[in-house]
């Protein structure tokens, strides 16, 4: 029986972030990407989500190697929690291959194997998979899509790209390659939709620099300035505009200061050696004459920006009209509570901040707009699509494109989390579904924390707990004191003091009357009591915690 070929989106088209995508092809099978995705807000302790790998480790001894497109952390940074479980090649370019063995030296393993590839000119073969990477456009440079040759035929995957002619490190979309690679016809495309909402065509990243110098121009203080570690294309528009404003250069931040090294030493950063200067020497300086580049431009706790924020830093510390720009992605999932405090922070000390909602155009996406997406369309004039990077909105939106350019709906994949299309004899078809789960990173666990742990954590934070000191004589089976109820974020015990005795009284008469006193039922009927009389009382739900202490 003749073998199909299957594209698995176990994660990264419904939430932005979190790239995860497989092709399986008879006993041969490659991933694409292999990122993390961010917590929502009510995911209280959770720092991180990456990809279900359940289908990976029971099919690997199919598993030929990992294609990573670009250098962003949605796109490589699960590589570490998927190489503690099993074994395989890492490919990618020469800068995204730095980012990844300083990903895995964070984490404390040892280098991956990653092999390098030269997008202009390599095709890797694996197993039945011929893959032929390309140069694109993005807001990290050394970026790549792939035209995967197939038994089936030619699927392009092409996740964050834009058409931009002038880009910071001069290397363009290498659209000659792609064209040439399409040549024979296009079976299906996988491709960003996170841009397909937006009209017209993404800006180039080096129309930013210009409105970047102007407002760092007007600033007579200290200058912040952040963006993405990894966004090296944004760092270096900031390295040129202090060079010619006169402004010494200091980095900030574990990520960025080790991502901006990376890129230097690779040749992906260019600057001179007088002017980045280490922070202690910057401070000695006038303050008009300096410029730190710092970390926390997402507004994570415990970043630099974040620690300077709250006047926490060890060494730096905003004063009034200092000026600090942002110059990111104004909400990436997630983020935009953490990014808003941060925002405040900085305002409430009088700095000088320009950010997301004041309308400067600080940043350019690093994503294709419509018109992007239709010149990819018709440059590649594929057979099937399926939008990736997006959410629900935006393979939608991508769909509509598609058929706006006389593609038929139904050869458009607007994929859920472990959906697999099937392609065959030149046909594709929905094929049934992989079982995924979100897998959260909590510290040092990974997959620990599930939906009942966070539902605690929500109760705790919102409602507080209260716990219940139950003494209890085992013998005689008799509670020998009233219970004692310990408020922790419920009620302020000082206050409440009444309310508490009054409710272990009322607590101690139900216990009371039951014929048989056991462990078992003072736990379920302290709970069961007072859960229900804690919100008949208060509107409140703390939750309630039972300690039988037996006398």
């Amino acid at each position: 029986m003749k073998n199909s070929l299957k594209f698995i989106a176990l994660s990264g088209t419904t939430g932005v972030t979190e790239n995860f995508y497989i092709y399986e092809y008879g006993n041969d099978m490659i991933i694409v990407d292999c990122g993390v995705g961010f917590p929502e807000h009510d995911m209280l302790g959770v720092d991180l989500v990456i990809p279900d790998f359940s289908y990976v480790k029971k099919n690997i001894s199919k598993l030929r190697g990992v294609l990573i497109s670009h250098g962003h952390e949605d796109h490589l940074g699960a590589l570490p929690f998927l190489l503690k479980e099993i074994k395989t090649p890492i490919y990618s370019t020469k800068l995204v291959a730095g980012f990844i063995e300083d990903k895995f030296e964070d984490y404390g393993l040892p280098s991956p194997r990653v092999v390098v590839f030269d997008p202009e000119r390599d095709v890797i073969s694996l197993g039945v998979f011929k893959v032929a990477p390309f140069r694109v456009s993005h807001s990290v440079p050394d970026g790549v899509g792939f035209a995967i040759d197939t038994p089936e035929g030619k699927i392009f995957h092409v996740p964050d790209y834009k058409f931009d002619w002038t880009p910071v490190d001069g290397k363009p979309f290498d659209v000659t390659r792609m064209v040439s690679l399409a040549t024979g016809g296009v079976l299906g495309v996988a491709s960003d939709s996170l841009g397909s909402t937006t009209p017209g065509y993404t800006e180039s990243e080096r129309e930013i620099e210009g409105k970047l110098e102007e407002i760092i121009r007007k600033g007579k203080r200290r200058v912040y300035f952040t963006t993405i570690s990894s966004n090296i294309s944004r760092v270096q528009q900031a390295l040129q505009v202090a060079a010619r404003l006169g402004r010494k250069v200091s980095f900030v931040g574990k990520s960025i200061d080790r991502k901006a090294e990376i890129a230097r030493n690779l040749g992906y950063l260019h600057y001179s050696k007088d002017l980045v200067i280490p922070a202690k020497q910057a401070a000695k300086l006038p303050i008009e004459r300096v410029m730190y580049i710092i970390s926390g431009s997402y507004g994570q706790p415990g970043s630099a920006l974040y620690r300077v924020a709250l006047g926490d830093h060890d060494f730096l510390k905003i004063e009034a009209n200092d000026l600090v720009v942002f110059s990111s992605d104004p909400a990436p999932p997630g983020s935009k509570t953490n990014v808003d405090f941060v925002v405040d922070k900085l305002i409430e000390l009088n700095a000088d901040v320009h950010y997301y909602d004041v309308q400067e155009d600080l940043h350019v996406s690093g994503h294709g707009s419509q018109k992007d997406i239709l010149m990819l369309f018709g440059l590649l004039k594929p057979k099937y699509f399926m939008p990736i990077g997006g959410t629900v909105r935006h393979m939608r939106s991508y769909s509509l494109l598609a058929q706006s350019i006389g593609a038929d709906g139904r050869n458009v994949f607007e994929l859920t989390p472990g959906e697999i299309v099937e392609f065959k004899s030149g046909l594709a078809r929905l094929s049934g579904k992989v079982p995924t789960r979100n897998i959260l990173v909590d510290g040092l666990g990974v997959g620990d924390v599930g939906n009942v742990v966070l539902r605690d954590r929500q109760v705790l934070a919102r409602d507080g707990v209260a716990i219940v000191l139950l003494m209890f004589d085992g013998a005689n089976r008799v509670l020998v004191a009233d219970p004692e109820i310990i408020s922790r974020g419920f009620v302020y015990e000082n206050k409440e003091k009444e309310f508490l005795l009054r409710a272990g009284k009322d607590l101690r008469r139900l216990i009371e009357s039951k014929k048989r006193i056991d462990g078992k039922l003072l736990k379920d009927e302290s709970q069961d009591f007072l859960e229900k009389y804690f919100y008949a009382k208060t509107g409140r739900r703390p939750m309630v915690l039972p300690l039988i202490v037996e006398v």
